[in-house]
């Protein structure tokens, strides 16, 4: 159903093109050349047959011992962390977190998704209450993340077990079906399963349907429903054979049995969430919301939690909003799409306009100036400081290569095809500080989920040079994309990447 990939800020090296601006970037460039000089055709390895020889050892050491700066960097980091000692000042100075064009409505509280990965959800519900918030004039309010948690569990678990009928013919062992069983109900997800959610079940306050310990710590829940999920399969591609033996029986009635099967087995999924989780409140019974408002004055909203979703997403419908991606090994201008990936069955399919960067700056700039806040995803561990009071995401900011006296040359599409980038985290864009002479955006205020002692009160800085290496998707209005780009959306001719594709990572 897509890769997952962790959600904690943990530090992963990669390569910024640190002197490049955006301007010139090219994304698919080759290696930069390294610092070394490479061996010529022809020369002979210190140790024939491949392994670590002592005489390697020696020569390296020799190389390493003579150099004043390895030295000091050797006595500097035998007690110190790496992360916190090879950072830049002067980088760190370079990019406050000031911003001439911000989203004026200001939301609160800073939100945590605790020990979960959850972000995408956070980040869905962030950009929707700002409307929530001013509509209703409330000081501090937050939907319920729980909610759609809940709902997109729930329809991960079938759509698993859905695709294990789809695929019961293949080897247990073929590639497909051993990817999808890998992580079946991960945290994660992407924008158009956000937005199968909001359309099928709405949204909630966070009154309505609170936290519970297993939204906030996931991880022992997930253990026990990949553990169900995973025998349930096994039942189902039995039976799929038992009936596909039978000649009596026809493709249409195996299929129908196979379902009826199918829905006993998620009785037990829905008996271990609802006992995590909560019940859940049905997206068409009524609920009564008591509230007050920013001026102390007592109020209450009544409806279903599809009338919520709807009374406050009407100025900017989520439904109208799509995914601009980057992704430099693909062909740009092209509708893309992940096979096997989705939450709810039959919901509309995970679908990316792939473009250059620059289109992605522009929707942004543009989304902001008018008041809306972006949803995006990017790999927040790279050459990032989300720690209390730093809050920086730049290329410049650790100076590893000046310590070990290595060149990190991997370019954006490379560390794509090499398993060392993808979407790991979903946040927030709420500002963007543009250069007066050239309209071009320099930095952009990152609203996270990762608390009040996040970065700056829960907020990150992102740099320009940083945006162009590890941002891979914004979600627009199609009032803030251009023609072409929704045109390209509208047309539904989307390129199918495989389920295995970085692109079908979960943020």
């Amino acid at each position: 159903m897509g890769s997952s990939v962790s959600k904690v800020p943990a530090q992963v090296p990669g390569n910024p093109d640190a002197s490049s601006s955006s301007e010139s970037f090219d994304e698919k460039r080759s290696v930069r050349s390294q610092s070394s000089a490479s061996p010529t055709v022809g020369s002979s390895p210190l140790a024939t047959d491949g392994s670590i020889s002592l005489p390697n050892v020696d020569a390296w050491e020799s190389a390493a011992a003579a150099d004043p700066k390895i030295q000091l960097t050797r006595t500097v980091l035998a007690n110190n962390n790496l992360r916190t000692t090879l950072v830049s000042r002067p980088a760190g100075v370079a990019i406050p977190h000031v911003f001439n064009h911000e989203v004026e409505f200001k939301t609160a509280p800073v939100t945590s998704q605790k020990s979960s990965g959850r972000c995408w959800l956070f980040a869905t519900t962030n950009v929707i209450r700002y409307e929530v918030m001013r509509k209703l004039k409330l000081k501090e309010f937050q939907l319920s993340q729980s909610y759609l948690f809940f709902w997109d569990k729930l329809n991960k678990s079938n759509y698993y077990l859905e695709l294990s009928i789809e695929n019961a013919d293949l080897p247990v062992d073929d590639r497909l079906v051993n990817f999808l069983a890998r992580d079946p109900v991960s945290d994660g997800g992407q924008w158009d399963m956000a937005l199968n959610l909001l359309e099928t079940y709405g949204l909630v306050p966070q009154p309505i349907y609170p936290e519970s310990y297993h939204s906030s710590a996931s991880s022992p829940l997930n253990t026990l429903l990949k553990l169900k999920l995973r025998e349930h399969a096994l039942t189902l591609r039995a039976l799929s054979s038992s009936l596909k033996a039978d000649h009596n029986v026809s493709p249409e009635s195996a299929l129908s049995t196979l379902r009826a099967k199918k829905e006993e087995l998620m009785q037990e999924v829905y008996t271990i969430m609802s006992s995590s989780l909560g019940v859940p409140p049905k997206p068409d019974a009524a609920f009564t919301w008591e509230y007050y408002t920013e001026d102390g004055k007592y109020a209450k909203w009544e409806g279903t939690p599809l009338q919520f979703y709807k009374a406050f997403t009407a100025k900017f419908s989520s439904a109208e909003s799509f995914s601009l991606i980057n992704d430099p090994r693909n062909e740009y201008n092209k509708l893309y799409t992940v096979n096997k990936l989705g939450n709810i069955w039959g919901g509309r399919p995970i679908l990316y306009v792939n473009t250059e960067i620059d289109e992605l700056k522009q929707a942004i700039v543009r989304s902001i100036k008018a008041g809306q806040p972006v949803f995006f995803g990017c790999d927040v561990g790279q050459f990032s400081d989300s720690s209390k009071g730093v809050g920086i995401m730049d290329t410049d900011y650790f100076e590893y290569e000046q310590a070990f006296n290595i060149t990190l040359g991997l370019t954006k599409a490379q560390r794509l095809d090499t398993n060392e980038s993808a979407m790991t985290h979903a946040m927030v864009i709420s500002g963007v500080h543009v250069d007066e002479q050239t309209g071009r955006p320099v930095r952009f205020k990152v609203e996270n989920s990762w608390g009040e002692d996040s970065g700056v009160k829960g907020h990150n800085v992102m740099s320009d040079k940083w945006f162009d290496q590890f941002v891979f998707q914004v979600v627009v209005h199609k009032s803030f994309a251009t023609k072409e780009h929704v045109k390209i959306f509208e047309s539904g001719e989307s390129v199918v990447l495989p389920a295995w594709d970085p692109m079908g990572a979960l943020a």
